[in-house]
């Protein structure tokens, strides 16, 4: 009898052990827009099978059901399997949860499954994830770029293209927009979409120009575009026919990618480096220009220092002049007039100094240089401007208004005594009672009045002075919407909001880092910002308006969108100025 419990026993574990549940993946790594096959295979036939939720996945296909048994040599194999067909929704490491089934009363499940998911790639590494279509079917997002190994500020284009053939393409929405690290940016509006014929790799298809982007490295060495990756909803063939003969048509979505780019960006030459140079890059002109040289007294002229031509227009400041002492000087009016296309920037800069002459005499601005990096011939030019003389016709010298006031000040010692008159003539003065008077009756009642207005205004003060948090909000609201007030003429005008909204947080940038356009690289504006105690979430808020900000200026917006970006603009500053130290 112990024996058979024994035999009895072994045989039931037997059993138990032979029960295989488990999960089988076609990779582990993929790109966004690949596609993962996982089979959940039993050697038993389990009941009330539970699939995981597939967190992080849409489901594309499934489940599908196979079952096969089989009998070879007496022996008997079973097999069950549940197949889908999953679509990636985001990048970063997911977990595929337990699936569950039941047998004889007990549950098995399998054990997880981590997947990571990459970087949307630029095609599909396995075909054979591929829905079945035809053999000639294109679908390809590709970014042209027109220069790999451009010079520091030198302008290069990305232009993203969709290519397709032998499918219908029904709409599109980003998934994951391209990051520029480290590259001045500016998208080129494309007005209307539209289909033109084409080659992709040999094959002729069509394609679609999706996007056009100027790029200005602000550093130099291997910089990375990240990729722009869309979920394109499709109508692709079957093998299929409906009663009259035509193909039936099934509807998905695939995502593209154009993939991740590099870019060499090669430094400016250090050895020639002119004295002076500021980073500007390109072809043009320098230019010095008076109003008028001959002035009268009181008079002022205007000096403008502009540099004209095609290059990094935004992305470099103009030398600025130096005048004799006599001269005075005012902080210039900056003025651009740019336009941006896909062959770079091109059009005029200038800085406009207003000089009140304070002496009569001829005064003379030095020659100026101007240098740049000539892309054409791989050097640097300088330009040097002419010296300028201002001829001042009339009013003071240095020594007269030195010696004036000296003068002026004795005459006024001489004739201390001049006017007193040495013959007195005595008149009789009506003298009228001051007691009973209105005079007398106003200043009796007038503390009455004044005293508890001055007791009302002090309270008011000290409740002013304490609120030190009301007044720094104040303060900073005021300082803020300085800032923005060129962005609030424009409420109602979209593009020019935003180019002037994007001016206003550069210039308090500026103000406040006390840094130039040509260092405002995301990376750079948080690691100052952080620095100086600035808060992270507030930072971070603040770059992405700047970056909404380039966007925004070519997608639909309404009013109320506007006004929301310019609040939120007001409050981001407001909220810096708290926090820098």
């Amino acid at each position: 009898m112990k024996r058979y419990l024994i035999l009895f026993l072994l045989t039931f574990q037997g059993l138990m052990a032979q029960v295989q549940f488990e999960a089988k993946v076609s990779k582990n790594t993929l790109g966004l827009n690949e596609r993962l096959r996982i089979d959940f295979i039993m050697n038993v036939d389990g009941d009330n099978f539970e699939q995981p939720a597939f967190e992080g996945f849409r489901l594309v296909a499934g489940p599908s059901q196979q079952i096969s048994q089989s009998w070879i040599n007496g022996r008997s194999s079973f097999q069950k399997i549940y197949s889908y067909i999953l679509q990636p929704e985001r990048k970063g490491a997911l977990l595929i949860k337990q699936a569950a089934i039941e047998y004889n009363g007990q549950v098995y499940k399998t054990s997880p499954i981590k997947i990571t998911v990459t970087n949307a790639v630029a095609q599909e590494r396995d075909p054979s994830d591929r829905p079945p279509g035809s053999p000639n079917e294109l679908l390809n997002l590709v970014a042209e770029i027109s220069k790999t190994n451009p010079y520091l500020n030198e302008p290069i284009t990305v232009v993203y293209k969709l290519y397709f053939n032998n499918i219908g393409v029904t709409g599109f929405k980003e998934l994951a927009k391209p990051k520029y690290n480290d590259f001045w940016n500016q998208n080129i509006d494309i007005k209307q979409l539209a289909i033109e014929e084409g080659t992709f790799q040999g094959q002729r298809c069509y394609y679609v120009i999706l996007k056009k982007t100027i790029l200005y490295p602000q550093k130099s060495g291997k910089l990375t575009i990240e990729p722009l990756s869309l979920d394109i909803g499709v109508q692709l063939p079957t093998n299929r026919r409906d009663m009259f003969g035509q193909i039936i048509i099934t509807e998905d979505n695939k995502i593209v990618s154009a993939g991740a780019k590099t870019i060499n960006v090669r430094p400016l030459p250090e050895s020639t480096k002119p004295e002076g140079f500021t980073g500007a890059v390109g072809k043009l002109n320098f230019t010095v220009t008076p109003s008028k040289t001959t002035l009268k007294n009181g008079e002022g002229l205007d000096l403008i220092v502009s540099a004209q031509g095609t290059g990094n227009m935004k992305l470099f400041t103009l030398p600025k002049p130096v005048v004799p002492n006599a001269l005075e000087m005012y902080d210039p009016v900056h003025d651009e007039s740019v336009t941006t296309s896909l062959a770079g920037m091109s059009g005029r800069i200038s800085d406009k100094y207003t000089i009140v002459p304070q002496y009569r005499g001829k005064y003379a601005i030095k020659p100026m240089q101007f240098s740049y990096f000539d892309l054409n011939s791989g050097t640097y030019k300088t330009i040097t401007s002419k010296e300028i003389m201002v001829d001042v016709l009339d009013g003071p010298t240095p020594a007269e208004a030195n010696t004036g006031s000296a003068s002026k000040n004795a005459t006024a010692q001489t004739d201390h005594f001049k006017n007193i008159k040495s013959k007195t003539v005595l008149t009789a003065i009506a003298k009228k009672e001051f007691y009973g008077s209105n005079l007398y009756l106003g200043l009796l009642f007038a503390p009455f009045i004044i005293i508890p207005l001055i007791i009302l205004a002090k309270k008011k003060k000290e409740a002013i002075d304490s609120d030190v948090t009301g007044n720094r909000i104040r303060m900073n609201n005021k300082l803020a919407k300085k800032y923005l007030s060129q962005a609030k003429k424009h409420l109602n005008n979209k593009e020019p909001f935003y180019i002037a909204l994007e001016k206003a947080m550069h210039n308090f940038l500026k103000a406040k880092l006390h840094i130039e356009t040509s260092e405002m690289s995301k990376d750079n504006i948080r690691e100052l910002l952080l620095s100086r105690n600035a808060n992270a979430e507030t930072v971070q808020n603040f770059i992405d308006l700047t970056e909404n900000c380039e966007f925004a200026r070519y997608a639909p917006a309404s009013s109320a969108s506007i006004q929301q970006d310019y609040n939120k603009a007001v409050l981001i500053i407001s909220e810096l100025e708290k926090q820098i130290v």
